[in-house]
């Protein structure tokens, strides 16, 4: 197994990030690779699908090419790994702009001439870690459906999601309910 966690907050060792580690400590035998989204920017998303074909023997592809500098180096990672571990912390009810920019890329990715990422990418399993800053678990929710949805279009789902509450750094560490299921989040796996 080889589990990518996909940090998604703008902020350094943030909550969400700080719960994620407690709960891959339990991973200790399997390949884990973290990476920051914010160590990746991407240029501003193009819809470029109904633009003609860069390839015109891939009509599908759109105005996409291949993808070059940080969106390969991502598309590689993932590609890669076989579990996907969103950690993103609730910004305005849903995904911080970092990850909305990365799935914005599957767009991209799944127009590659070779036409093998959508296959790919559902032989993978998902998973979600959150922090909000409120109790009010519904206010998550936006969040954890775009996750799901997202998980579904390759015919997946979530295995499982944690929130945790958590605004200052290190404050979802006075959170012992959400400690002890983040430690046991990924156990029977």
């Amino acid at each position: 197994m080889n589990y990518l966690f996909l940090l998604a907050s703008p902020r350094a060792n943030g909550n969400s990030e700080t719960l994620a580690r407690i709960a891959a400590q339990s991973l200790s035998n399997q390949t884990q690779q973290w990476l920051a989204l914010r160590d990746y920017p991407l240029e501003p998303f193009a819809d470029l699908r109904h633009v003609a074909p860069i390839n015109p023997d891939f009509p599908l592809s759109g105005g996409y090419g291949q993808p070059t500098g940080h969106s390969k180096a991502l598309l590689e990672t993932t590609l890669a790994a076989t579990d996907i571990v969103f950690v993103a912390p609730v910004h305005w009810y849903s995904v911080p702009t970092l990850l909305k920019r990365y799935l914005d890329e599957w767009s991209a990715w799944l127009r590659i001439p070779d036409g093998t990422f959508k296959a790919q990418m559902s032989q993978k399993r998902y998973w979600a870690i959150s922090t909000s800053t409120g109790a009010n678990i519904s206010e998550a929710e936006p969040l954890f459906s775009t996750l799901e949805l997202s998980a579904k279009y390759f015919g997946c789902s979530l295995e499982k999601r944690l929130l945790g509450i958590g605004g200052k750094p290190d404050s979802v560490l006075l959170d012992a309910e959400t400690l002890k299921a983040a430690k046991q989040f990924f156990m029977g796996d």
